[in-house]
């Protein structure tokens, strides 16, 4: 049994150019509605905002229309009926070979990297207070086809070790941007100014292991580089999903913490937040999910950038909004696999190629539109 009411906070008003809920200087006093949840002790609560209710809502039925049209339409059509036969272990044959090995496992493992690159952005956006605070500006994404080239390149490596060379890369270059930064604190700007003359290294180390590469080898990392959710069996589909099931509860534990962050270091403070050790934590479990996802399907740029902003405006969420921006990751890379499959077939166009053309023009859209904000 829970008590219910109705709250208001007051906040800061977020500073041009930064998202709702970014640490910004006092301001005017902003109003944070909802309704506050609690058990009857006191313990436990939650702020629940209506508009967020609707919106995760819509994003679920969104979710399980995309996985209907995905399971059901293809070069072999099949029912609804058909599907929920396959899934439940009573299909024919051909059904159950469709289903349960070429489209199943693919649609798990893009609704579970699309999830984790959308938590992963909203995490570092949240923490640099600047919508372009996602591991693929910072250089993560990066570190982790460095780490995925090196296997290519110098080890000849298979499949397997690949994919842990691109976990360990993204790992690494986190760790190298903390060095960078050590005894100055994860300050937004710095972290964002630092990441980026990091990427641009490690993009230049991705172009020299490519020249000193045969040309097979040239030809599968190219392919890597791309990012694609083709030929996904369910190991990867496992090996993401279990990231996931590790990482996003550790997220939404901290979530709160990471809301009472953006109001500044000294609200969080005096709220009794250590503002230091939050940080440090979201970012390393930011950087793990990157570097996961990475590792399973290679870069797909933009998931990580766009699908949170998206979230936290429709949502108009004043904190992070992490459950709607793991949804709203895993809708966009499973429509954009779905759109490259349908639309372009029978060529077998790479997901990574859809995401990076629009994420390119929505990138241009928020650099001009956060140009227009600073001028203001």
């Amino acid at each position: 049994m829970t008590a219910v009411r109705e709250a208001k906070a007051s906040a800061p008003d977020p500073a041009p150019g930064k998202p709702p809920g970014s640490a910004t200087a006092p301001g005017r006093p902003r109003v944070i509605s909802g309704r506050v949840v609690r058990t009857r002790s006191g313990g436990l609560s939650l702020r629940v905002q209506g508009r967020t209710v609707a919106v995760t809502t819509a994003l679920v039925v969104a979710l399980v229309a995309v996985a209907g049209v995905t399971l059901t339409t293809g070069d072999f059509d099949l029912s609804v009926g058909e599907v929920l036969k396959a899934l439940t272990g009573e299909g024919s044959g051909i059904a159950d070979f469709v289903v349960n090995t070429l489209r199943m496992p693919r649609l798990v493992t893009a609704l579970c990297v699309g999830a984790a690159l959308a938590v992963s952005g909203a995490i570092l956006q949240s923490i640099t207070g600047n919508p372009l605070g996602s591991p693929d500006i910072i250089g993560f994404t990066n570190g982790s086809a460095v780490g995925a080239l090196v296997v290519i390149v110098v080890l000849h490596g298979s499949m397997t070790q690949i994919s842990l060379g691109a976990l360990a890369g993204g790992l690494a270059t986190a760790l190298a941007v903390h060095l960078l930064m050590l005894g100055r604190g994860i300050q937004g700007f710095r972290l964002v100014v630092v990441g980026i003359g990091v990427s641009s290294l490690l993009l230049a180390v991705n172009s020299y292991l490519i020249t000193r590469a045969t040309f097979q080898e040239a030809l599968e990392a190219q392919a890597w580089l791309i990012g694609s959710l083709g030929n996904r069996l369910w190991t990867h589909a496992q090996a993401i999903g279990i990231a996931l099931a590790v990482l996003l509860p550790l997220a939404f534990f901290l979530s709160r913490r990471l809301s009472m962050v953006e109001m500044g270091d000294t609200t969080a403070m005096a709220l009794g937040v250590d503002v230091s050790r939050t940080r440090t934590t979201l970012l390393v479990i930011s950087v793990a999910l990157a570097a996961f996802a990475t590792a399973v399907t290679g870069p797909i740029w933009f998931i990580a950038l766009a699908a949170p902003q998206v979230a936290r405006r429709i949502t108009g969420s004043s904190g992070p909004a992490l459950l709607p921006s793991a949804l709203m990751g895993a809708v966009m890379l499973a429509l954009s696999d779905l759109a490259v499959q349908r639309l372009f077939a029978p060529a077998l166009l790479p997901v990574g190629t859809a995401t990076g053309c629009v994420g390119g023009l929505y990138l241009i859209w928020l650099l001009v539109t956060e140009s227009r904000k600073s001028r203001a």
